[in-house]
C-alpha cells in the first residue's frame, strides 16, 4: 500500500468533486464531526473550530491509545483544519462569525439552541451569508417536545426501532458494535447538505439541514411500521437470520472459521444443492420454495451446517463461489488486510503518522470515476492552522493572534 506524508499539504491526484466549498465545523464527538468527515473526504475545505487547550473529546477517545495518542482522531478528523476558538467567550463568538461569513456550510451538533445564545442563530448568519447552509446534527431534532433534551447515538438507536431488533432473541437489546446511530445522522446530514447546495446553484439561498439521530436509524427500519400498523406484526430479534428466510445464516467449518451462506432465493438454493451433491433437497417439498423453506428453517440450516462442518473454510468458498452462491467469512481487521480484494479496490489507505509510522484507515467510499475523494491528510494537532486562517483568511496580525491567544480566545 502507497504510504501519503501526512500534514505535508494535500496530497490527493484530484482535488475532489467539492473542491472550493469551505465547511466550518463546530460541535465534537462523532455526529457533527463524522460529517465533516465526509465532505473533507471529496475536496472540500473543513475548518474545524475546537476549544482552546481541549479540543475536540475525540481526541483522547478510543480502544487503544499508543504513545498516548488516539486511534480514532487521525481517521475522524482526517483532511480538516483545527482552529481553536472559544465559543463561550463573546471574542471567539465573533471570530466565528467572521470565519462563518466566508463560508458554504456550518455543521453544528450542540444542542438546539446553543448557537443561538452564542449570538450565531442561523437566520443571523443568512443576513451576511445569505447562502449558508446550517448543518445541525441532534438527537432529536430542532422542534418537537425531545428537542431540548440531551440525546447520544445509543438513545437515538433505541427510539429509532434499531436496538429493539439487534441481538438474540433470548437475551437484551445489543448494539451493534459501533456508533451507527450517530454516522447515519452524519451521513443523511450530508446528503441533506449536498441537496441544499443544490437548491442554492438554483436561488441562491441557503437553508437550514436538520438531522436527528433517532430519524436517521428509523430511515433505516424497511417496513417495521407497516408491519406493525397494517399487519399486526412487531419485529423482534432473530440473532443472525431473518425470519422466513432461509438458508442466510452462520455456518461451522472444519477449522473453525464460520462462513455466512446467503441462498435464499430459489435459483440460488438450487444452485447450493447442487453444489452440496443434494439435488434432492431443492426438490424437497419442506425447501423447494422460499415459503416452505422459512417454515422449516431450523432442519434446513440443521443440514447445511453437517455439511459445512466437514469442509475447511478456504474449500468451502472455492466450492460456493464456483457456484454462485454467495458466501463469505465473516471478517476481523486481519482478514481485511489480507484479503487481495481489498488491495485491488485500494479500500485501505496508508498514510505516515509523524509519531505512529504507517497508519491504516478505510479510503474514500463511494468511488467516483472523474472526480473522486482522497484521504489527503490526517487529523490535525490542535491549533494547527490558526495561522492560516486567523492570519491569512481573516487579516489578524501575527500580535492579534498572540494577544487572543494568551487570553484563552484562540
Amino acid at each position: 500500500m502507497t504510504i501519503h506524508e501526512n500534514n505535508a499539504g494535500d496530497t490527493a491526484p484530484t482535488a475532489g468533486p467539492l473542491a472550493g466549498l469551505r465547511v466550518v465545523e463546530m460541535g465534537q464527538l462523532l455526529a457533527g464531526p463524522f460529517c465533516g468527515q465526509l465532505m473533507g473526504d471529496f475536496g472540500a475545505e473543513v475548518i474545524k473550530l475546537e476549544p482552546p487547550g481541549t479540543g475536540d473529546p475525540m481526541r483522547q477517545w478510543g480502544r487503544e491509545r499508543p504513545y498516548g495518542k488516539s486511534l480514532w482522531w487521525p481517521v475522524v478528523a482526517r483532511n480538516k483544519k483545527s482552529v481553536t476558538c472559544n465559543l463561550r467567550d463573546p471574542e471567539g463568538q465573533r471570530l466565528a462569525r467572521e470565519i462563518i461569513d466566508r463560508a458554504d456550510i456550518l455543521v453544528e451538533n450542540f444542542r438546539p439552541g446553543t448557537l443561538e445564545r452564542w449570538g450565531l442563530d442561523p437566520k443571523d448568519l443568512a443576513r451576511t451569508n445569505p447562502g449558508l447552509i446550517v448543518v445541525r446534527v441532534t438527537g432529536f431534532g430542532q422542534t418537537g417536545p425531545y428537542a431540548p433534551q440531551a440525546g447520544y447515538g445509543s438513545i437515538g438507536e433505541a427510539m429509532g426501532g434499531l436496538r429493539h431488533v439487534t441481538g438474540d432473541p433470548d437475551k437484551n437489546p445489543s448494539r451493534t458494535g459501533i456508533s451507527i446511530g450517530d454516522s447515519l445522522a452524519a451521513v443523511f446530514a450530508t446528503i441533506g447538505a449536498l441537496a441544499a447546495l443544490h437548491h442554492r446553484q438554483r436561488t441562491g439561498n441557503g437553508q437550514v439541514v436538520d438531522s436527528a439521530i433517532y430519524e436517521a436509524v428509523l430511515a433505516m427500519m424497511e417496513s417495521l411500521l407497516p408491519e406493525w400498523a397494517v399487519g399486526g406484526y412487531q419485529r423482534e430479534r432473530t440473532g443472525p437470520v431473518l425470519p422466513n428466510v432461509s438458508p442466510s445464516n452462520v455456518y461451522p467449518t472444519k477449522d473453525a472459521d464460520m462462513v455466512l451462506i446467503a441462498a435464499n432465493q430459489d435459483t440460488v438454493f438450487h444452485r447450493l444443492a447442487t453444489a452440496m451433491n443434494r439435488p434432492d433437497l431443492a426438490q424437497d417439498a419442506r425447501y423447494a420454495t422460499h415459503a416452505a423453506r422459512g417454515a422449516h428453517m431450523a432442519e434446513l440450516d440443521d443440514v447445511i451446517a453437517r455439511w459445512t462442518a466437514n469442509l475447511p473454510a478456504a474449500d468451502l468458498l472455492h466450492s460456493l463461489n464456483d457456484a454462485g452462491v454467495p458466501a463469505g467469512r465473516i471478517y476481523t481487521a486481519r482478514d481485511m488486510f489480507a484479503d487481495p480484494h481489498f488491495a485491488a479496490r485500494e479500500a485501505i489507505v496508508t498514510l505516515a503518522h509523524p509519531e505512529l509510522g504507517a497508519f491504516p484507515m478505510h479510503n474514500v467510499f463511494p468511488k467516483l470515476s472523474a472526480t473522486p475523494g482522497a484521504v489527503r491528510r490526517l487529523g490535525p494537532e490542535l491549533g494547527e492552522h490558526n495561522t492560516e486562517v486567523y492570519r491569512d483568511l481573516l487579516g489578524l496580525t501575527r500580535d492579534r493572534i498572540d494577544d487572543l491567544a494568551a487570553r484563552g480566545v484562540v
